[in-house]
């Protein structure tokens, strides 16, 4: 990667500015929410508690990329209303995933933050669209690849047109059953030595289990990331999707109690 002149690797870290609030590598992000969106009310509710805990970015998804095709696939179209009303209502920025190119158009007028998920790192025409979109996009590392393949990826994104790229570790498959993935800590320095990008991790797809998410939030916030992304309900055994993995609010408090000790670590805001 060295010999490539590659527009992720120039010029300072970047730092993404969406409505006053700073992603990048002198601030620390957290983003929170349900894995799915199931209705109005439990979106609201999620969302009105994040904003007392001084969240400004909430997550839920509302195209989901489940790997039976008898499972809940999200509410589409009606979820993306749904945390449009919310996030105008509460007054936080929304983050959702998309999962085809035939979306992008319609859901950049639904959502501040656009994510990739790890099954869609390597659709090329995919990320080309999300460089002709003016939203930010979290870019999740793909379950079985490389950080440099990571990183290209992210490069079609810039190259395409848009540089406010977030790149988000979310473990990758190794021969371990214990947890469902095997969260790659490491790629965490190694990102900063490699790109201008901002990194943030998710420790629920990483783990999948609900026990494990408050030491690895500590984890990464240690090792120098630039946010979480945490899946997170107030009911979390009745989610209808990967509720071994969503914590409750109180966890989260935990999380959030905790993680200010951590940051001083790297003089973030």
């Amino acid at each position: 990667m060295k010999k490539m002149k590659l527009k992720h690797q120039s010029g300072k870290p970047l730092e993404i500015n969406i409505k006053g609030q700073i992603i990048g590598r002198g601030h620390f992000t957290m983003i929170a929410g349900p894995c799915t969106i199931e209705n109005y009310d439990d979106l609201y509710a999620v969302a009105a508690e994040l904003k007392k805990m001084g969240i400004n970015f909430f997550r839920g998804g509302a195209y989901k990329m489940r790997t039976s095709p008898y499972n809940f696939q999200g509410l589409g179209k009606k979820g993306l209303e749904y945390m449009k009303k919310v996030s105008d209502e509460i007054g936080l920025i929304s983050v959702s995933e998309v999962i085809s190119v035939e979306d992008v158009e319609m859901m950049k007028n639904y959502v501040g933050i656009l994510q990739v998920g790890t099954r869609n790192m390597s659709n090329y025409r995919l990320l080309l669209k999300l460089g002709k979109v003016k939203n930010p996009i979290i870019l999740k590392r793909g379950f079985s690849n490389t950080i440099e393949e990571w990183l290209l990826a992210a490069e079609h994104i810039i190259e395409a047109g848009n540089p406010n790229v977030i790149l988000c570790e979310r473990g990758i498959r190794t021969y371990e059953t214990y947890t469902r993935y095997t969260l790659d800590i490491s790629a965490i320095p190694a990102v900063k030595k490699l790109s201008n990008l901002p990194i943030i991790v998710d420790p629920s797809h990483s783990s999948g289990r609900r026990e494990m998410i408050k030491s690895l939030s500590w984890a990464a916030i240690a090792a120098g990331a630039d946010g979480l992304l945490i899946e997170t309900h107030f009911s979390p055994d009745n989610t209808i999707c990967d509720s071994k993995q969503t914590i409750d609010l109180n966890i989260l408090k935990e999380i959030i109690s905790g993680k200010d000790t951590l940051l001083n670590l790297w003089n973030k805001k």
